[in-house]
């Protein structure tokens, strides 16, 4: 867990610092800095699913987790619940921010390798340099969006201990020795893309209406494990 609790400690130290930095930037340059975000989260989302697409043995397993994830999503009305409840706290652009910050932190690569990677073998170095790429990240969206962002931090430490604590439970499961992380980091490049797309106010595709379908490989191991 050392990984995780470092990553979160970066989080929340890259969000204090930006916070600092936020009060002597003026709406230009924060509007500079919220778009390079957006084309951060496009960039980060696009280089996770080309990264792991060739890797894949369900090449349409993701298409599969988007539509039944959407479906799933657009019925409880997730995007829309969340938005209503962050909006409340900070505004539509701090809604917007908080859940950008949550993907780009939690679904990649390293976030998801990382802990099992660390249950399994005891190396931290996925979570050490996710760690350094999310203090950076951090920094840059509480330049953006102010303080609110520190709330991703818990959000990541439960994400990476859920993930960690799976992990050790099912260290000898073959649902860890195949391509689920994999199939994963795919439905999450998707994910990012979406988010990206709605920072930069190109496209709202309710992104968090399909956060469902990452549940969809992981199902579709556990079951194809049993036969």
């Amino acid at each position: 867990m050392l990984g995780t609790i470092v990553n979160t400690a970066c989080i929340v130290a890259g969000t204090l610092i930006g916070t600092l930095f936020k009060k002597g930037l003026g709406e230009k340059y924060t509007r500079t800095l919220f778009h390079a975000m957006g084309l951060a989260s496009l960039a980060l989302g696009a280089n996770s699913f080309v990264a792991n697409m060739p890797k894949s043995e369900f090449p349409v397993l993701f298409i599969l987790s988007l539509a039944i994830g959407g479906l799933i999503g657009t019925a409880l009305d997730l995007d829309g619940r969340v938005k209503r409840l962050l909006a409340k706290k900070g505004g539509d652009s701090f809604a917007k921010g908080l859940i950008s910050a949550c993907l780009l932190y939690c679904i990649g690569t390293f976030s998801i390798v990382g802990p099992v990677l660390s249950a399994l073998q005891g190396d931290n170095t996925f979570l050490y340099t996710n760690s350094t790429l999310d203090f950076v990240t951090s920094t840059v969206f509480a330049t953006t969006y102010g303080i609110g962002m520190i709330l991703a931090a818990p959000i990541l430490f439960c994400w990476q201990g859920s993930i960690w604590l799976a992990a050790t439970l099912a260290s000898s499961s073959p649902i860890f020795q195949g391509t689920l992380v994999n199939e994963l980091a795919i439905v999450g490049g998707v994910l990012i893309i979406s988010s990206g797309l709605s920072i930069l106010d190109i496209k709202d595709c309710k992104t968090l209406n399909y956060i469902p379908a990452l549940l969809v490989p992981i199902l579709w191991f556990l079951v194809k494990g049993l036969f």
